[in-house]
């Protein structure tokens, strides 16, 4: 036997015969320059394919096997691949260029995939190979290239693969899948996303997984431990059929527990919220038990804009309109009936994944310091206001509050609080009803905003901690290079004691704080935050059962006593 060690992307173990997918075979691109009478053809050519993938991801979105999850992946990408701006680009550089269909689009598809792990932003790293993805689909129409079909992968499998498409992931639903080893992908990618959302181990950067493995060698993929072990013994195999066994009783456990309030042991409450980015999500936070929304990210409602303004032949702009911000806004605060849910306000920026006039479209050598979330929007009023105004109206349909990202100085939240009175005087004189007590809060994501919480707890209505950036900005570690990410500590000292010290002046101004980054979803951290004073924590849906059980096995004063030897 032998351990193949990796990175946890999924939890869980699973136990299967090894499916090696084989690699992609590396295209051939020609390249040929092509005459002006050539190049109407070669754009109708790529407008040809792309509505022939666009047609075939929609059979994905209509299959009534896909799930929630995998459907909003395939929504991002007929997105993708309806994307006017990028669209637009590759028909202007054929025209420009003069050179072949194939060639163009392969040129471009690469310009536009390295602007996204070049942006500094986690989850856009992460899309550039969604981007290689949809356009690599549209290039092999193209070449009239036709892939391994992934429905070939047999039940009980364990998939083998340097790489995984996220357009292939839609096996994880159809399939009783035991685990995954790749060598490439991270924990923010959409195949470790889904293997998360249906409980399927995964373990990635396993090097040269492909050819350390045999086709159909037993394989026990421990998403805990992030390993994968080759060949078991008996002995081994018996031992994780029985931790299997145990999982899934502690499975049925937090099914128990789910209409259950989130307690410790000696009933000190907490409040367990759900992080959503589409109104279709709060059904499945109300399924899991959760006390209401504690981050609604609005990103999602500007990028099915351009869907939107591409299937109607529409004047590009990007901008979402107030209207379907409110209808958005409504079916959220009325899902969640008295629930409290909290909006973000629109967090881009330096992506250009939100194409629009509207926004400045900027070059920067670094986008996550660059012109981004709040500091976006007070930039561009317009659609800031059209955003508040939205919120405003749909306040009167639930428990709306307001949440600020990336604030870093007081005059930023008086800045907005302005905004939203001469919001408000506006709907008055118009007749309009919303609610004029909607709190408004900020998220500590930086250094800046922890050191000077005391200042500005006396603004905001509440904070909201947002881990994974306040993590990045305090260590100066970026967790997606790989020569650093080993030193990316979300219980790094400095960390602690910026969150510690937010946590004392929200209590000095009687102000809640929740927690809605990574740390808020997982159990070892969860321990810590409830110790330094936490009482509301924001995660993925799937995570409010697990994190439920975690409070219930510590009483108040052991979370303490663990919390205070972490922060000296």
């Amino acid at each position: 036997m032998n351990i193949l060690l990796g990175i946890s992307a999924a939890g869980g173990m699973g136990i299967g015969k090894a499916f090696i997918l084989p690699e992609t075979q590396e295209r051939v691109i020609p390249k040929r320059r092509i005459t002006d009478e050539q190049v109407l053809p070669e754009q109708q050519r790529f407008r040809d394919a792309s509505v022939k993938i666009y047609d075939q991801i929609e059979a994905h979105l209509n299959n009534q096997d896909t799930s929630d999850l995998q459907n909003v992946i395939f929504e991002t990408y007929l997105l993708m691949v309806t994307d006017p701006v990028f669209t637009q680009e590759v028909i202007d550089a054929v025209a420009n260029d003069k050179y072949n269909i194939e060639y163009t689009l392969n040129i471009k598809t690469e310009e536009y995939a390295n602007r996204l792990r070049n942006s500094g932003n986690e989850y856009l790293a992460e899309r550039a190979q969604d981007i290689e993805d949809v356009f690599g689909r549209v290039l092999d129409e193209l070449l009239d290239y036709h892939q391994f079909n992934i429905d070939e992968v047999p039940d009980g499998a364990v998939i083998v693969a340097k790489t995984m498409k996220t357009s292939d992931t839609v096996i994880l639903g159809k399939r009783n899948i035991a685990g995954l080893a790749l060598t490439e992908g991270g924990v923010a990618s959409h195949v470790a996303i889904l293997a998360r959302s249906y409980g399927i181990p995964a373990v990635v950067g396993i090097e040269d997984v492909v050819n350390q493995v045999e086709q159909g060698e037993e394989l026990i993929v421990d998403g805990q431990l992030g390993e994968v072990l080759k060949s078991p013994d008996v002995a081994t195999v018996t031992e994780y059929l029985a931790k299997i066994a145990s999982e899934e009783k502690y499975r049925a456990v937090l099914k128990k527990l789910r209409d259950q309030p989130a307690q410790t042991e000696d009933g000190t409450r907490f409040k367990l919220y759900a992080n959503i980015g589409t109104p279709e999500e709060a059904k499945l936070a109300l399924e899991e038990g959760a006390d209401g929304i504690g981050l609604f990210r609005t990103e999602f409602l500007f990028m099915n804009e351009i869907k939107k303004i591409s299937e109607e032949g529409g004047a590009l702009s990007g901008s979402l309109s107030e209207e379907i911000q409110f209808q958005a806004y409504k079916e959220v605060l009325e899902t969640m009936g008295d629930k409290p849910v909290t909006i973000r306000t629109l967090d881009a920026g330096g992506d250009k994944l939100i194409h629009s006039k509207e926004f400045p479209a900027l070059d920067e050598k670094n986008p996550l310091m660059g012109l981004r979330a709040i500091r976006l929007s007070l930039y561009s009023p317009k659609i800031f206001r059209t955003q508040l105004r939205a919120l405003y109206r749909a306040s009167v349909y639930g428990n709306l509050r307001i949440l600020l990202p990336l604030i870093t100085d007081v005059s930023q939240v008086e800045t907005v609080l302005g905004i939203a009175r001469g919001i408000q005087m506006s709907l008055k004189s118009e007749g309009i009803a919303f609610n004029p007590d909607v709190p408004i809060g900020i998220m500590i994501e930086t250094a800046a905003a922890a050191i000077c919480s005391d200042c500005l707890a006396k603004k905001s209505a509440f904070f909201s901690l947002g881990t994974n950036d306040l993590t990045q900005y305090t260590i100066g570690i970026d967790r997606e290079n790989p020569a650093v990410a080993p030193n990316y500590n979300e219980f790094h000292l400095a960390v602690l004691r910026l969150i510690q010290q937010s946590i004392q002046n929200a209590k000095k101004e009687n102000i809640s704080v929740s927690a809605c980054g990574e740390m808020a979803g997982r159990k070892e951290s969860v321990i810590i935050l409830a110790g330094m004073g936490v009482r509301e924590l924001s995660m993925s849906p799937k995570q409010i059962p697990i994190i439920k059980e975690t409070l219930s096995r510590f009483t108040i004063k052991e979370l303490e006593n663990i919390s205070s030897r972490s922060l000296y």
